[in-house]
């Protein structure tokens, strides 16, 4: 898909979307690193506070595109959770709408990329 027809998308199916290709990413790099207790190591990452803390951690790295992505995913009416702020809950859903839009248009290492700096420690 191109960059018009992505941002063509319902926010709320980019983050729909995100959210999965997220998930998959963390459960490979736990499945790959071999240690135990992957159900409870997974939380450190696909929390929405976990992925406030991430999208923080490359704001700074994100193109013009991306960025745009990220402010129309955090901007988004949303209700956090009860484990999350508003802003923590808007950050990760922005967060989720950058993966989605990257695995769209194809650009997988650079979801690798940003995957890295957001959340391997």
């Amino acid at each position: 898909m191109d960059t018009q027809e992505i941002m063509q998308l319902p926010t709320a199916s980019l983050a729909y979307l995100g959210d999965a290709v997220l998930e998959v990413m963390v459960r490979e790099l736990l499945v790959l690193d071999g240690k135990g207790e992957i159900h409870e190591r997974a939380l450190e990452y696909v929390t929405a506070v976990s992925q406030s803390i991430a999208a923080d951690k490359i704001l700074q790295d994100l193109t013009a595109e991306e960025l745009s992505v990220y402010k129309r995913g955090r901007n988004s009416a949303h209700t956090a959770p009860k484990s999350a702020t508003r802003a923590q809950y808007g950050r990760a859903t922005g967060l989720e709408c950058v993966f989605a839009y990257l695995h769209l248009s194809g650009q997988q290492e650079r979801m690798q990329i940003l995957f890295q700096k957001a959340f391997i420690k």
